[in-house]
């Protein structure tokens, strides 16, 4: 039977999510709870797959992993038991032997995190609609010898708590693309850029490179493949895993805070 899960993971102790021989990845770690399980022992065979890469430090909240197993039940009962405490799935479903959600997957969408308080989220929202359609995103990406030219349904700005929060919604992306946008955004939000400054890098095609955001801020917020999930229970474990690295980092966020005189 073939299975796909939505995933998530804290990409903070990852050199990404793609497979490496040497490095601590989530895929790897995903393949090695498998293989303890005893759900498959060659992740070729298996059909392994996710939806698409991302870079060290990154996030997801819906990432999208399927396998072929002939054992799904015990997949579906000790797969979060087996996974690390910083990646867990949360949802499951049947698909069929032709699904592999890179080529099924409708849209993406990711969420940029910036902190600073002061932005003029109105002009950053004004803006962000300047990089919705189809452009060259050669000056805001690394195309590595791939087509630059994207498609954005659309990019939103609001702010949330004490985050403003960047959302892009698209069929697929350049490498560290969502970075960028997320850069050129908070500069005109500091005033520091202005929207006209989006024109004249969408019309550059690469000669103006803008640097990427710090990849702890983006987060893979949702990939669509048609799919509908069945919940999981993350388990006990992840719930106490992150419990305790959310109280750490309001204590540290709290530390840090008043060491700066705020």
């Amino acid at each position: 039977m073939k299975l796909a899960f939505s995933v998530a993971y804290l990409g903070g102790q990852y050199y990404g999510s793609q497979m490496q021989a040497s490095e601590r990845t989530v895929e790897g770690e995903f393949v090695a709870a498998c293989r303890r399980l005893d759900l498959f022992s060659d992740w070729r065979e298996a059909g392994f797959a996710f939806a698409g890469r991302t870079d060290r430090g990154v996030h997801a909240r819906g990432q999208v992993c399927t396998f072929r197993t002939p054992y799904p039940q015990r997949a579906l009962e000790c797969l979060n038991f087996q996974l690390p405490r910083d990646c867990w799935c949360w949802g499951c479903a049947e698909v069929g032997e032709d699904f592999h959600p890179r080529y099924a997957a409708r849209s993406r969408t990711y969420r940029y995190y910036l902190t600073e308080p002061s932005l003029d989220l109105g002009a950053m929202a004004e803006a962000a609609t300047l990089l919705e359609g189809t452009h060259n995103f050669s000056s805001f990406a690394r195309a590595e010898g791939r087509n630059p030219v994207r498609t954005v349904h659309r990019v939103e700005v609001w702010r949330e708590q004490s985050f403003c929060i960047i959302e892009v919604q698209g069929e697929s992306f350049l490498w560290h693309m969502v970075r960028g946008m997320a850069t050129i955004l908070r500069a005109i939000g500091a005033g520091k850029a202005k929207a006209g400054d989006i024109t004249r890098l969408l019309a550059s095609t690469g000669t103006e490179r803008v640097a990427a955001a710090p990849a702890e801020g983006l987060v893979l917020w949702e990939v669509d493949c048609g799919v509908s999930f069945t919940p999981l229970s993350m388990g006990s474990r992840h719930e106490i895993y992150l419990t305790a690295e959310h109280r750490r980092h309001l204590l540290l966020g709290e530390l840090t805070s008043r060491l700066l005189g705020r």
